[in-house]
């Protein structure tokens, strides 16, 4: 069951004003949690992990612009987790996969027994997450709107969206009603009882989109303009819900627009005309889009493909699910990190795509 709470928080009775928050990670989707949340009325401390960002942000604070208008809001920022002042609550983790588990650690002396962990990150990070914090802590949130940080402390929400939010065992919470109001002032909450279907619904898309254009490093619109990549666009759908059939996960429709299960229905060629069709349309619509993970390689970064298709190839091992598509592009991510091989088209002359045509 999902049920929405929407309206601005402003609005509502914030059962949670008292609770003392950390948001950790002053990038594009933390700076905009932490600034929104603040200037409701929240006591808010925000981990910026550099020494002069914090300095910015606690004399002249966050500047967001974007789809939730103009703001700027100072509030208490610290350059690392050790330095926060007191326990929290409520934890919003938002930094990049790669880091997670290394924060993970270094909060532990700052969560209560009642405390709160709500993962912010790309991938499927709840998990390990749990592995670490316990997982009666965790709480799996899709970020379903866009934001891009422009230079640090400068911030764009490019596009609304919603939360969906809950717990990753699917046991009823009361925290989550103060997180979806904390949340609410940012966008719309939905709370949820199958989370991590959620989660892998957008873990799907990410695999497809981030994973195959860091692959190749092409715009998404020109990406998904060739035929042989929506194929393998379309064959990564299929073993991560081969695998999820496998989980006896039910998979959520992404964004309320993309169903899984129909869009892989059906085998003949109106069928695949209709797949072929809908991606080419995403590919148009965004063909502007750059891959994350590409942006990530791009700077000598390590991207998160541990917790996008890195996560299907670890569950379809698990659980005796073939999936070569997405141990290949995991194999060939690495390589690139790992400067063995060049960002190009050509890597989709692999022999493991010689079947996409």
């Amino acid at each position: 069951m999902i049920f929405t709470m929407r309206g601005e928080g402003s609005m509502m009775n914030r059962s949670g004003t008292g609770n003392s928050i950390a948001v950790i990670g002053a990038g594009a989707v933390g700076a905009v949690v932490a600034a929104l949340v603040s200037e409701a009325g929240y006591n808010v401390e925000i981990v910026c992990k550099h020494a002069d960002l914090a300095e910015r942000i606690r004399t002249e604070g966050i500047h967001l612009t974007g789809a939730k208008g103009e703001h700027r809001v100072a509030m208490p920022a610290v350059a690392d987790v050790a330095e926060l002042k007191e326990t929290k609550d409520i934890i919003f983790l938002a930094t990049k996969a790669t880091d997670m588990l290394e924060v993970a650690e270094e909060l532990l002396p700052f969560l209560k027994d009642t405390s709160v962990v709500v993962s912010l990150q790309n991938g499927i990070c709840e998990d390990a997450l749990g592995g670490i914090i316990g997982r009666d802590r965790i709480v799996g949130c899709v970020v379903g709107w866009g934001s891009t940080m422009h230079s640090p402390g400068e911030i764009e929400m490019t596009s609304t969206g919603e939360f969906v939010i809950g717990t990753i065992d699917n046991r009823p919470d009361p925290r989550l009603r103060s997180i979806a109001e904390m949340l609410n002032t940012v966008a719309p909450v939905e709370i949820s009882s199958n989370i991590m279907g959620s989660l892998y619904a957008k873990l799907i898309i990410n695999s497809c989109i981030t994973s195959l254009g860091a692959v190749c490093g092409l715009y998404l619109g020109e990406m998904l303009s060739k035929k042989k990549i929506r194929a393998i666009f379309i064959e990564i759908m299929r073993e991560a819900m081969a695998v999820a059939n496998a989980m006896e996960l039910r998979v959520e429709e992404y964004g309320g627009k993309i169903n899984y299960y129909t869009l892989l229905r059906g085998a003949g060629f109106f069928d695949n005309l209709k797949r072929h069709l809908l991606i080419r349309m995403i590919g148009f619509k965004y063909r502007r889009l750059k891959s994350s993970s590409l942006q990530s390689l791009e700077r000598g970064k390590p991207t998160e493909i541990d917790f996008l298709n890195g996560y299907i190839v670890a569950k379809g091992e698990e659980y005796t699910v073939s999936v070569p598509v997405n141990r290949r592009i995991v194999q060939m991510i690495k390589e690139i990190e790992e400067k063995k091989r060049e960002i190009s088209p050509d890597n989709f002359n692999d022999p493991v795509f010689s079947s996409f045509t």
